[in-house]
């Protein structure tokens, strides 16, 4: 993989959520890459009110497997769901398996409108029929390999390529 730039790809995440939001779409995060993305828009975008957090752990289809991971953010919806227009937030859009655990969580608090998927990076391996309605970034990255978003304390973001797919 070359040297992906995750600040150049939030610029172009955050110009393709502009028009949704000024539409009012309201945003919702994945935890934790995606809500990190889901509060910059948020605050880069000066929009109103605070984003909404997912955390897809307790809908996953390998929590038997993975266990209960922790986490220091559970969901967390400041806004009515039913009939709202959503732009759900991820970093890095896979197998499609944490974007159908969302959703189900997401269903859990009413039925929205609308619900679009934006990503910075779309790195393919689809084992489910998801698609990003917009992805700064579609690339190839071995089945092996992971691609972690990390976010400095600054708020810098970086991607990095592990092995352990």
């Amino acid at each position: 993989m070359t040297d992906l730039d995750a600040q150049a790809l939030y610029a172009r995440l955050r110009d393709a959520v502009a028009p949704w939001a000024q539409d009012g779409a309201l945003l919702v995060g994945i935890v934790s890459g995606g809500a990190w993305l889901a509060e910059r828009l948020q605050a880069d975008l000066g929009l109103d009110g605070p984003c909404g957090v997912l955390s897809s752990t307790l809908h996953r289809d390998d929590f038997a497997a993975r266990g209960l991971v922790p986490t220091s953010t559970t969901t967390r919806l400041p806004f009515a769901i039913e009939g709202a227009h959503l732009v759900l937030v991820d970093d890095v859009l896979h197998t499609g398996r944490t974007v159908r655990a969302a959703l189900n969580e997401l269903y859990d608090f009413g039925r929205p409108a609308s619900v679009r998927l934006a990503v910075l990076a779309d790195r393919g391996g689809r084992e489910l029929p998801f698609a990003a309605t917009f992805a700064a970034a579609t690339l190839a990255v071995p089945a092996d390999q992971r691609l972690v978003l990390s976010r400095a304390d600054d708020g810098h973001l970086v991607f990095t390529q592990q092995q352990g797919g």
